[in-house]
């Protein structure tokens, strides 16, 4: 069997580039291991798929965000296999229909002060009766805390732990929100 192993080398990145084609792929040269031409991200996702290998980190097991900054891929648990990938966003998938908006607001109606992700993530996972590692109810949890916050139900109060492109791309590894007050 090949090694169908896709690495992305960095380009010159401008100062002015696009935060988001940035994270998302852009700015990268793909080379897979078996010698196959990548010339972009589409073409090596695709490669990827083929080969049974994550279509996120490529295979190599890694997301690397942006230079000098990686992670252990988080759409397949650091395997690197497609199989991984499918089962987790069927996970992913699960997680959407049992946790509701609904269910998130109930659990932090009755909080006062800061909050933080993993304490409401653990408070539904708990009101709901999921056991620990079955569906991935933190990032659900926290794409729920997100939308309230853009629709203006909650104040972020957490600084970044990281930045990782200036304030264009930061990490926030177990972020704070409170309500937001009547004014």
């Amino acid at each position: 069997m090949r090694n169908h192993t896709i690495t992305a080398l960095w380009e010159e990145i401008p100062d002015d580039a696009d935060d988001l084609v940035l994270v998302s792929g852009g700015f990268r040269i793909y080379v897979c291991l078996c010698g196959k031409q990548l010339p972009d991200r589409t073409a090596a996702e695709l490669h990827a798929m083929e080969t049974g290998q994550c279509t996120t980190c490529l295979g190599t097991k890694v997301e690397h965000i942006v230079p000098d900054y990686a992670q252990d891929c988080t759409a397949c648990a650091g395997t690197g296999r497609r199989g991984t990938q499918l089962r987790w966003q069927l996970a992913h998938a699960e997680a959407e229909a049992a946790i509701t908006v609904e269910t998130v607001r109930a659990v932090i109606a009755p909080l006062s002060g800061p909050f933080r992700l993993s304490e409401v993530a653990d408070a539904v996972r708990d009101a709901l009766g999921l056991p620990v590692g079955r569906m991935p109810v933190g990032p659900r949890v926290r794409d729920i805390l997100r939308r309230l916050e853009t629709e203006g139900e909650l104040i972020l109060v957490s600084a970044p732990d990281r930045m990782l492109r200036g304030t264009g791309v930061v990490l926030y590894r177990d972020p704070s929100w409170e309500h937001a007050t009547a004014g």
